[in-house]
């Protein structure tokens, strides 16, 4: 359902048109002259903060104009307003930043899609394990299992989110589960394991910590002022929206605190919607990727997913297909508390992205009113076009 709104959201900046929106554009947040209609966007993220979500940031950016909207509250204790320029936690939005760190890897000659993980991290897989290619670690083919935890209430899991974790821990709590879900390269799984190796892969080649490659190739060239990757910092800083997760009783309980190091290169990235909007340009745009790998953000491999539709990830991107849009690309993310999501036009000259905090973000199969009413507005607007 995450993605469901991903792609319903964007098929409302697709498909916009060049009447003003009902509200103003904040200025320090999108200046155009020609703002989007997005008055049912306006509409979806009315009414906040509910029993489900505390907090929703868009901002849609097209040819004819940008949008930056905001709803509900910061804090449900304090009742603060929502600071457009407030961070959030993106979740496997942070997969995005991982493969442009790795691409960019690959196009200075140190890193190759074809080498294997066994080559650059020996050691690391079971003897005797077939070969896995970084390629197939983003674009989610490598067939690794993922780990489980030994307990998967949502008690178990608040009670236990200052723990910390390697990588390494990560990759043998997998292993400890199983051997391999498939042979690599046959079939796809989106899981989180392949950019958690991923990121010890850009540790190794670089000599330096993944989220010093993540500041230094991606958030300080585009000056990210409100994007960090966190490392074991379990706070927020500077304005943010807090982040909630109701329990099995019926409470709610404030988890915006959490230690980042379980999903850590898959999943821990902090950041605003102006920040990712800037990325997404970016990145669409091929300003983040030389041409030599750009084209590898969208190769889907010619593979069934495990479902047994076919395979919609290439390295960090998504593609969708919207009706009356056609084809876009994104990725969505979700962590206890948040849900986040970019995607755009392959050329990037139309873009969205957005930011909730969700009382039950993990669980996809439930979503919330809000989520539904968002999805509506923007297949309504996509009708329009």
């Amino acid at each position: 359902m995450i993605k469901l709104v991903a792609a319903a959201l964007l098929a409302a900046t697709l498909a916009g048109t060049a009447t003003p929106a009902s509200a103003a554009t904040p200025l320090h947040a999108c200046v155009a002259p020609k703002p989007l209609d997005t008055a049912a966007l306006e509409q979806a993220i009315a009414g906040l903060p509910n029993d489900d979500v505390t907090a929703a940031l868009v901002r849609a950016t097209g040819p004819d104009g940008c949008w930056t909207g905001t709803a509900g509250v910061a804090d449900r204790r304090t009742g603060t307003p929502v600071n457009p320029d407030a961070r959030f936690r993106i979740g496997s939005v942070t997969k995005v930043f991982t493969a442009v760190v790795v691409l960019q890897l690959v196009a200075e000659h140190r890193i190759a899609l074809d080498g294997t993980v066994q080559e650059y991290l020996p050691g690391l897989l079971p003897d005797g394990y077939p070969a896995v290619t970084v390629r197939q670690l983003l674009d989610h083919t490598s067939g690794l299992p993922s780990p489980v935890l030994e307990d998967d209430s949502i008690e178990y899991v608040v009670a236990h989110r200052f723990d910390r974790w390697t990588p390494e821990q990560y990759v043998a709590a997998a292993f400890a589960q199983g051997t391999k879900e498939f042979e690599p390269g046959t079939a796809q799984h989106y899981r989180n394991i392949g950019y958690i190796v991923a990121g010890m892969l850009v540790e190794k080649v670089t000599g330096r910590s993944y989220e010093s490659q993540v500041r230094d190739r991606i958030v300080r060239p585009l000056q990210l002022t409100g994007t960090t990757a966190p490392g074991h910092d379990p706070a927020l800083h500077g304005p943010y929206v807090h982040g909630y997760q109701i329990m099995t009783d019926g409470s709610v309980q404030d988890v915006t605190r959490w230690d980042q190091s379980f999903g850590w290169a898959s999943s821990s990235i902090v950041s605003t919607t102006r920040d990712l909007d800037v990325f997404t340009e970016a990145l669409l745009g091929g300003r983040l990727l030389p041409p030599s790998v750009q084209p590898e953000l969208f190769a889907v491999p010619p593979v069934k997913d495990v479902s047994g539709k076919p395979a919609s990830f290439g390295a960090g991107l998504q593609r969708f297909v919207l009706p009356g849009v056609g084809e876009v690309w994104g990725k969505s993310g979700g962590w206890y508390g948040y849900l986040a999501g970019i995607g755009g036009t392959r050329d990037g000259r139309r873009r969205l992205v957005y930011g909730l905090t969700a009382n039950d973000a993990k669980n996809g199969d439930n979503p919330t009113p809000v989520t539904q009413r968002i999805v509506a507005a923007g297949m309504t607007l996509a009708a329009r076009g």
